[in-house]
């Protein structure tokens, strides 16, 4: 039975920072972003300094003031709470609430996210200054949503090698194990004589001669996230208390998986993300010749895959909190957008479901680390271009009609721990298993696919098509829940490769997704990036391959060139048994959509499209113009833009 629907209306919103602006500026502030469009306006993220600027001495007079300016025009607030910056004098009260790198250097005062998020005795702030914020604006009708905290992890500050971390997972482990002779087992740490007595033995994972126990690692990568699940629920908590009927959402980031986002939005009510398409596509980007085509306006899929990450993490509800608007300061390149770059991420966000796409910021700061990112104004206060896109955006917005986002055809698995586990023992220089999920998903999005990223544990029911790129845990339930569905299944290379201890199955891998096909992996290789291994005529194998024994029943749909198993099928279950390159993976994308009798179109060079309900979004992030009839049908309704797209162009239409 498929998910129920969801339609909505979209709109727009800003971030915005009166502390570091004159209060004369904030009226006519308020009046240009209603001008521009926006509803809504997130506040106070960072102002922690400025309500408390000492102990107990508390400073709301300004806030209230902005608040009021903001509201007097009908303009929504995101009220924030101000813990990803805790202040100077706090501290100087407990020196050791910041966390400590892998090198043991503890992260200083100076910049933000200098806390530690094991340290009790911060989170026991925390939960003070969100109290007070909760009772002085949790009612406020205008108050109509809370961002706790911003982008958990930024900066590298999920893996803490501190003192309280080490008290934390000591304690973590032995409510997990209950017993050291049960983690000896799970660990293996007969290996190199580290069996352990008690769990105050156990140190970090860090400074370590060579490679740490490959599990040892695993557990404390779980053991961070559920500390960023404990300190954000700490949060929640008291914002729900307090503020009743008000959405809590957090704002995460792209490509960033030192912790479990499905968890964390378990007690959220909106997943949000921050996107910044050109600054990722210079840290994450393929090849320079990919970087240099899509210079202007970022990789095709990223942001997609990120819509739909989060909009999986959301149950459905999500937003874009923080939109680029124009070059950036933070990448190793910070290109200008192409003119209309910033209005089709906005549709395309919409598209995938977002009922709120928020630029960051209102105005280009002129001081501190963040003066070189630009704002919708510069810092006079002039417009800047991206003002006038998303003016244009809140105008044709307004003129569509309410979308419904519906479950898809395909879901598409993606599992933290894996990401966890690969990176752990990787096995090879160039692994990365968050690549190969996105090169499974930009295959599909090739084929003008619409796709439900979905956790492990989901109910798989009404899809026609489950891809599995990176599995390598798999836990009982996933497993149960795949061999319910009716759906097609295909797995990529490393599926059921370790236990939840991080060890290799004694069955082999695919461990318990044996259950579904009958096949053992009896080798794997890693590969120098200039090496392929063809598959047939078709393509080829990169990065890692895999020598497969076959049960009887299962049919070998593809070899290597020397005659291994490539491609391996029983049933409706199939099985990659290496890193495909673009042409094969293509090839058997499309063996699947058809088998699955799923309506597929290829989009073609540099489009993308995204269905919602009725409505079709179709985008060019080439550099050039794009001809798209082929994907407009002969009675669909043209509503924005035309045929053929120019750089950063948009289309949307009605299908028929």
């Amino acid at each position: 039975m498929k998910a129920a629907s969801t339609t909505t209306r979209s709109a727009l919103g800003v971030c915005y920072y009166p502390e570091h602006w004159p209060q004369e500026m904030w009226a006519s502030d308020a009046a240009r972003m209603v001008e521009c469009g926006i509803s809504y306006v997130r506040i106070a993220e960072f102002a922690w300094s400025r309500i408390e600027p000492s102990r107990d001495d508390l400073q709301f007079e300004w806030l209230d003031q902005a608040i009021e300016v903001l509201t007097a025009v009908g303009l929504k607030i995101v009220m924030c709470t101000p813990t990803a910056t805790p202040p100077r004098w706090l501290v100087d009260s407990m020196p050791d609430m910041v966390a400590v790198d892998v090198n043991g250097n503890p992260r200083k005062f100076g910049s933000r996210r200098h806390y530690d998020f094991s340290h009790t005795g911060y989170r026991k702030e925390c939960a003070r200054i969100t109290e007070i914020l909760a009772k002085r604006y949790g009612r406020h009708e205008q108050v109509v949503a809370w961002q706790i905290d911003n982008e958990y992890g930024c900066h590298d500050t999920i893996l803490s090698y501190s003192e309280a971390a080490r008290s934390g997972f000591r304690d973590w482990l032995s409510q997990r194990y209950q017993s050291p002779d049960a983690l000896n087992k799970a660990w293996g740490t007969v290996f190199w004589s580290k069996e352990v007595s008690s769990f105050d033995e156990v140190d970090l994972p860090n400074l370590t001669v060579t490679e740490p126990n490959p599990t040892h690692v695993l557990d404390f990568h779980r053991y961070a996230s559920d500390q960023v699940v404990a300190f954000n629920r700490l949060q929640s908590t008291l914002l729900r208390k307090h503020s009743p009927g008000r959405d809590l959402v957090h704002n995460f980031m792209g490509k960033y998986t030192d912790f479990d986002h499905f968890s964390v939005s378990d007690d959220l009510d909106i997943a949000s993300w921050d996107s910044y398409p050109i600054g990722f596509l210079e840290q994450f980007g393929r090849d320079d010749a990919w970087k240099n085509w899509y210079m202007r306006a970022g990789d095709p899929d990223f942001q997609a895959f990120h819509h739909d990450l989060y909009r999986g993490c959301g149950r459905g509800r999500w937003w874009v909190m923080e939109q680029q608007p124009g070059p950036v300061n933070w990448a190793p390149y910070n290109p200008d957008p192409h003119p209309g770059a910033v209005r089709l991420w906005s549709h395309e966000a919409f598209a995938h479901g977002a009922e709120v796409v928020s630029y960051f910021r209102w105005r280009q700061a002129p001081f501190a680390q963040e003066q070189m990112h630009t704002g919708l104004n510069r810092p006079d206060g002039s417009a800047d271009r991206g003002y006038e896109e998303a003016m244009l955006v809140g105008k044709e917005i307004a003129g569509l009609p309410a979308a419904e986002t519906r479950q898809s055809d395909i879901a598409l698995i993606f599992d933290y721990p894996s990401i966890w586990a690969s990176e752990t023992q990787p096995q090879g220089a160039c692994y990365d298993g968050f690549a190969l999920v996105m090169q499974f998903y930009s295959a599909l999005r090739k084929f003008g696919q619409s796709v439900d990223i979905v956790k492990p544990e989901a109910s798989l029911q009404g899809y026609k098509l489950v891809i599995a790129p990176h599995l390598l845990i798999a836990s009982d339930r996933t497993v149960l829940n795949l061999k319910s569905t009716k759906a097609r299944i295909l797995f990529g290379p490393r599926s059921g490769s370790r236990t939840e201890h991080h060890q290799i199955p004694l069955t082999l891998p695919p461990g318990p997704l044996q259950d579904l096909i009958d096949i053992r992996v009896e080798r794997v290789e890693s590969i120098r990036p200039d090496v392929h291994i063809a598959v047939d005529t078709i393509g080829t194998f990169s990065r890692w391959a895999e020598q497969i024994q076959p049960g009887e029943d299962v049919e070998t749909v593809l070899e290597t060139i020397d005659a291994r198993p490539a491609l391996l099928r029983q049933g409706s279950v199939s099985y990659i048994a290496g890193w495909p390159d673009e042409p094969l993976l293509n090839h058997v994308i499309r063996e699947e959509l058809d088998a699955a009798e799923i309506e597929f179109v290829e989009t073609g060079d540099d489009l993308r499209l995204r269905d919602r309900g009725s409505l079709r979004t179709i985008v060019n992030y080439g550099p050039k113009p794009r001809d798209a009839g082929h994907l407009v049908g002969r009675n669909d309704e043209i509503l924005v833009g035309g045929t053929t797209l120019d750089a950063a162009g948009v289309l949307i239409l009605r299908r028929a």
